[in-house]
């Protein structure tokens, strides 16, 4: 990850420390290390979602309200694809034992956050189109960070509610 999208992360999880007064925890890991193999596939499964659910918005535009789109409603499968790499109990019956991931999760928020600095440093070109395409999904994806990191950091609906109504208020 490059130096921008670190600062980035850093500055989004200390702006959300400082709006809950207490540190952020760190999810709890699976206990063995993953093989390289193991984590490029499930990257790619990640990037493959936001693309697809990024071109879907853009083709679709239906999820869109009066106030912008939503990331919750863009991005669903991709949010459930974050929980369930986060996933750290399941049902008594279940066949498999929870093995949450939050490597992958840290590395889906580099993935995030390089795609927010390169949206960020891409030029304005004569198509006021696609720039405002271009906005759209920087807009997006910034706000999709937010939510990964509510998930990777385990906060409930009102440290979350908390952390939003800040932000629109400032």
């Amino acid at each position: 990850m490059n130096g921008r999208a670190d600062t980035l992360l850093t500055g989004r999880r200390e702006r959300i420390e400082r709006i809950l007064g207490r540190e952020l925890e760190a999810p709890n890991g699976a206990s063995e290390p993953m093989p390289d193999a193991t984590l490029r596939y499930l990257m790619s499964e990640a990037e493959d979602l936001y693309w697809n659910e990024m071109e879907w918005e853009h083709i679709t535009d239906e999820e869109t309200l009066e106030a912008g789109p939503v990331v919750e409603l863009t991005f669903p499968g991709f949010l459930a694809y974050v929980r369930g790499l986060l996933l750290d109990e399941v049902m008594p019956d279940s066949l498999s034992p929870a093995s949450p991931r939050p490597q992958v999760v840290g590395a889906v928020l580099d993935f995030l956050a390089t795609r927010v600095v390169e949206l960020g440093e891409g030029e304005a070109g004569p198509d006021g189109e696609e720039v405002e395409r271009l906005r759209a999904e920087l807009d997006l994806t910034g706000s999709l960070i937010d939510r990964v990191l509510y998930l990777y950091h385990g906060l409930g609906g009102e440290d979350v509610e908390r952390v939003e109504a800040a932000q629109a208020s400032a």
